[in-house]
């Protein structure tokens, strides 16, 4: 799965936004509500350390990195 960066899974996702207020600069939430990745930051991985920090607040664990 190299390659891949962070994920959100929007069938799991809830849209509590713990990722977009843990790692703003990587995660916004859409006009749903619904967490995602910002243009240009899809192969940011787990490796950066706010990231991270989100995968682990997530409620539902809809983030996935590789």
């Amino acid at each position: 799965m190299s390659g891949v960066g962070i994920q959100v899974d929007k069938e799991r996702c809830v849209g509590a936004g713990m990722c977009a207020l843990t790692a703003p600069d990587v995660f916004t939430q859409d006009d749903d509500g619904l967490s995602e990745v910002l243009p240009g930051r899809a192969e940011t991985t787990g490796g950066h350390p706010l990231v991270a920090e989100a995968m682990r607040a997530c409620p539902v664990g809809a983030l996935a990195a590789d």
